[in-house]
């Protein structure tokens, strides 16, 4: 049981880094689904850190991010 929060860590932090680093989701669902990839990514390794550091602030802030990315737009 204690096995799955470190899987779900790891992927979530493979994730972030992939979408920060290279400014796109991998696969066609993830693609489909986060709109701006690298503030998604930048979200979900500040919750990742969050954990780590036990901030709640850092946390809600990454959490934001992670939504604003699934929801806006990218302005070309």
């Amino acid at each position: 049981m204690a096995l799955a929060p470190v899987t779900l860590a790891v992927v979530l932090a493979v994730l972030g880094v992939h979408a920060l680093l290279l400014g796109r989701m991998p696969g066609r669902w993830l693609s489909r689904l986060v709109r701006q990839p690298r503030q998604w990514g930048a979200g979900a390794l500040l919750m990742l850190m969050s954990g780590s550091v036990d901030s709640r602030p850092l946390l809600v802030v990454g959490v934001g991010l992670v939504a604003l990315g699934l929801v806006m737009k990218a302005a070309h």
